[in-house]
């Protein structure tokens, strides 16, 4: 359900895009055919697993939905490259792993953690890949921009172990993270293929270490 919530969006934003802009095309016919059987499939997958479910795990999805509904709002208007779409989806996307978790009984409070450093994780990388990104073409930058969604980041981490729902490790991970890009944006800018596999091996990295904190006795 998760990865096919992924795939709709693509089919799903064509439709709304075409219907703010007043259009329909052959395109948009065949996006809403793929997003509504996607959505279709969802429906049943989710209420299937609501039925089979230990405990309750949609919680989170309730608290993703209106940051899901800011990120859609921007597709609509060809807008999702700014700022605030970006973090809210990336926010919202993050609860997954806290959906995950919590189908597979884990308590609230470890799928908080886990959504929590998801989300941090994220709410790091996108102004830094930004920055980057604007380097790399030579555009007008602000470093700080940066900078304080490391020290966000880390904070985050920080009050989510003082709260007992982050292990220690996934902060340290975090920490990691936000060293690594504190001096990657002070060196010379990189080609976006090359940002994007830093971010890959990156957002593993965190992803395993913080899975392993949560297993281990």
């Amino acid at each position: 359900a998760a990865l096919l919530a992924f795939t709709a969006r693509t089919p799903l934003k064509i439709v709304l895009v075409d219907r703010w802009r007043g259009r329909w095309m052959a395109r948009s016919d065949l996006a809403a055919r793929i997003a509504a059987t996607e959505i279709a499939v969802i429906v049943v997958l989710v209420a299937v697993a609501i039925g089979t479910a230990e405990a309750a795990f949609w919680w989170p999805l309730v608290l993703a939905g209106p940051l899901i509904a800011v990120e859609l709002w921007y597709d609509m208007r060809s807008r999702s490259r700014r700022l605030i779409p970006e973090l809210a989806g990336a926010v919202g996307i993050a609860s997954i792993a806290a959906v995950i978790a919590l189908s597979g009984g884990a308590e609230a409070s470890v799928a908080s953690g886990l959504w929590l450093v998801m989300a941090t994780r994220s709410l790091a990388a996108i102004p830094f890949v930004r920055v980057q990104l604007l380097r790399a073409k030579n555009q007008s930058y602000l470093l700080w921009h940066s900078d304080v969604a490391q020290v966000v980041a880390v904070a985050a981490g920080v009050v989510g172990w003082v709260a007992d729902i982050v292990p220690l490790a996934a902060v340290a991970a975090l920490a990691i993270q936000a060293m690594f890009e504190v001096v990657a944006v002070r060196r010379p800018p990189q080609r976006a293929a090359l940002i994007g596999a830093q971010q890959v091996v990156v957002g593993l990295t965190v992803v395993l270490i913080t899975a392993l904190a949560v297993r281990a006795p």
